[in-house]
């Protein structure tokens, strides 16, 4: 999802969570005895998130999906840690999509910490407050006299003790207490969160056992491949599937028409058959007629001709001005201009889209690796009918989104399969070839950007068109322009505007959607500023940033305040640019070859150092990296941060020195497989140093945020090393 798009609901996410957390009407309390056991080992469901087994060890339902962002591990270490019981007694299992039960139920945006901080240990704190009320009355104790650690409630006073699963099902009789009564631990006295913890999921992964949605197994089930047309969008005419029906083991063939996401439904013919393998061989004995309805005509050529004749031109849509940037250019003592651009590029998850799905006695069950399965639940039951009760979505693992998984269309292909499928359960797996095609790609765009100078070299004005990408005049998803991007925020004279180009190439949101394009743009002119400064890029940021202070961004009209998008701090921008210095040794005359980045997003604040150089073989390599950032006081667990951290560098490196990008000819997209899409490899990962500003804000999330200033650092230490500005993405000598 967009930055603002996601941040800006920020306070409603929370809500719901909390509400499922702590809310009475939310809770699934019930006593969960197995029969036929005696009552004392009985294992009990506290709540939607807490179960005490009779060995006294915990399972604790982790809600959302995981999908490599740690949250399995994340959101049970809260609920864990107020609980007050060992890690080590921890089971972690995974909910199913119920946001009934759970809440908002996705992963996207760096969302599951902000949502789900405050929330998941009123969890925690719950379940515990119950349990100590039951021992209080057991014991005719007063409560303030009990205690808890490691899974016992204590009396001091008597010295008695129990472990939670003497007490459990009594406790799991008890009415939930209020949210305002919870007593929260101290962070002082944190045992879990602060720690590092590994996922839950990690031994089965390295053992090779099957946790992803294309791992499912189900008895009697069959497979599915997809065709759809080269063109995208093109609609299906005729087709012959006479030889493709005659292969051995070749079920059906189906046909999917206008089905996926509403603003992307595409024709296809889906082959079934006992294998997978079978079912994809199957296809290329398919003879099919695709109209392309003009389609043809959107084109790389197309869309750079289109953006030179906007920026002729005045932007078609002003997002941002403030005071009068036209007189401030024309009074400036040294105005800079440039261009910037970059491409069309794909998620290329390592696990392809998939789905399976089960249609019986006008139910439907699904088995999916969605990181948005409410919003797949309601695509799903509008398209085919069904009544939402009617349909169950099971999460499994996903391997790899990245915002693919935020659209469900391997969902709506799955389940309109099944449904011609009665009683047979249908597994849809994508081909390398058609999840290239079928992506919900990063738009490409272009800018053209002006900055003015006054005679002490201070920036006086800034300018931003945008040419992007949408539908109606209207941005696509991840193809904003932001009103409070920065520098524009704190300038008393900034236009920003943007031109919206149509094509068939359906948008998606892509890891840290727009602010991985905008921190590209932005940092890497910023860097061109800073030099006709002569001055370095983090000591203009410095000096842009100015005092410590709170801005507030631009009001969306007609949007109430809990939809707004965040605010600004200028001194936590700045302690991260310092800090980033301080790690890198940033002098006054850096070293040729090393380049800086700060961008904000997802409410995180990051700044990164890169140094590049060049090797025997004449290719640029990043040789280091140094990141610091701000993600608020506490970091939940110190394991995953590295690891996404490290993560957004990698991915950093792709959009600019792997060739990352997604030609389109003739309305088709010129990728099939990573033999034309080289994602990075190990072999190019350099020392990467991370250094952590603790601020005392709510803690934030870390899948997004760290990555848009280490494509702006590498791609300007590349522009140091070479002497020639990157300004279109990826790197190319």
């Amino acid at each position: 999802m967009s930055d603002q798009a996601l941040l800006a609901g920020n306070r409603r996410f929370a809500l719901k969570a909390m509400l499922a957390a702590g809310g009475a009407a939310a809770f699934d309390i019930e006593f969960a005895a197995a029969q036929g056991k005696r009552a004392a080992t009985a294992a009990s469901k506290l709540t939607a998130y807490v179960q005490i087994n009779a060995d006294n060890s915990v399972t604790i339902t982790s809600k959302n999906p995981e999908i490599g962002q740690g949250v399995k591990a994340m959101l049970p270490m809260l609920i864990a840690e107020e609980l007050d019981v060992a890690w080590s007694a921890v089971r972690v299992e995974q909910a199913v999509a119920d946001q009934a039960k759970f809440g908002e139920q996705f992963a996207g945006g760096s969302m599951s910490t902000p949502m789900n901080w405050m929330p998941m240990l009123q969890a925690g704190a719950t379940a515990r407050a119950m349990i100590v009320t039951a021992a209080a009355k057991q014991w005719a104790a007063p409560v303030a006299e009990l205690s808890t650690a490691n899974g016992e409630v204590i009396h001091a006073a008597s010295g008695r003790r129990a472990p939670y699963a003497a007490l459990a099902q009594a406790a799991a009789k008890e009415p939930v207490p209020a949210v305002e009564t919870l007593k929260l631990k101290d962070p002082a006295k944190f045992s879990i969160i602060g720690r590092p913890v590994p996922g839950p999921d990690t031994p089965a992964i390295v053992a090779g056992k099957p946790l992803f949605g294309i791992d499912t197994q189900l008895p009697g089930m069959v497979h599915a491949a997809l065709l759809t047309a080269p063109v995208r969008g093109a609609v299906l005419r005729s087709h012959d599937a006479s030889k493709a029906l005659a292969l051995p083991g070749v079920r059906k063939v189906v046909v999917l028409r206008q089905l996926g996401e509403e603003d992307g439904p595409v024709d296809g013919l889906a082959i079934i058959a006992d294998s997978w393998w079978t079912a994809n061989e199957a296809r290329k004995s398919l003879s099919v007629q695709w109209d392309n309805q003009g389609r043809e005509k959107h084109s790389d050529a197309s869309f750079a001709a289109a953006a030179k004749a906007a920026f002729a031109g005045k932007p078609a849509a002003a997002v941002h001005a403030a005071g009068d940037t036209s007189a401030a250019l024309t009074g400036a003592a040294k105005v800079v201009k440039a261009q910037y651009g970059y491409p069309f590029i794909a998620h290329a998850t390592l696990e392809p889209q998939n789905c399976t799905a089960l249609f019986k006695d006008g139910k439907l069950e699904i088995w999916a690796p969605s990181q948005m399965p409410d919003e797949g639940l309601k695509l799903v039951a509008k398209t085919l009918g069904l009544a939402t009760s009617a349909i169950t979505i099971n999460l499994t693992r996903i391997g790899g989104g990245f915002g693919r998984r935020l659209q469900n269309d391997y969902m709506v292909f799955a389940a309109a399969i099944a449904r011609d499928m009665p009683g047979t359960p249908v597994k849809l797996i994508y081909d390398r070839e058609e999840d290239f095609k079928l992506d919900f790609f990063r738009a490409g765009g272009f800018h053209q950007f002006e900055a003015g100078l006054d005679a002490a070299g201070k920036m006086v004005a800034f300018r931003d068109h945008l040419v992007t990408f949408g539908a109606g005049g209207k941005p696509g998803r991840g193809a904003e322009l932001p009103a409070d991007l920065f520098p524009a925020n704190v300038l008393a004279n900034a236009d920003l505007g943007m031109t919206v180009l149509e094509s068939n190439i359906p948008l998606g949101w892509l890891r840290a959607p727009a602010s991985n394009t905008l921190a590209f743009s932005t940092q890497g002119f910023l860097d061109e500023v800073a030099s006709a400064t002569g001055k370095t890029l983090p000591v203009l940021l410095l000096e842009l940033l100015g005092d410590a202070r709170v801005i507030m961004a631009p009001k969306i009209p007609g949007v109430p305040d809990y939809f707004q998008p965040p605010p600004f701090n200028t001194g936590r921008a700045a302690g991260v640019v310092r800090e980033a210095m301080k790690i890198a040794q940033w002098g006054d005359n850096p070293a040729k070859g090393r380049g800086f980045g700060f961008y904000f997003s997802h409410l995180g604040y990051f700044a990164v150092v890169a140094d590049c150089t060049t090797g025997a073989d004449g290719m640029i390599r990043v040789s280091k990296i140094w990141v610091a950032g701000d993600i608020g006081s506490t970091v939940i667990n110190p394991l995953n941060a590295e690891q996404q951290i490290r993560g957004s560098m990698i991915d950093g490196m792709g959009h600019v020195i792997s060739g990352l990008k997604v030609p389109i000819t003739g309305g088709q997209v010129q990728v099939a497989n990573f033999d034309s899409y080289t994602l990075p490899r190990i072999d190019v990962v350099p020392p990467i140093e991370i250094s952590m500003v603790k601020t005392d804000n709510p803690p934030t999330g870390l899948g997004e945020p760290a990555m848009p200033p280490a494509i702006a650092a590498i791609a300007n230490a590349i522009s140091s090393l070479t002497g020639k500005r990157v300004r279109s993405l990826p790197y190319e000598a």
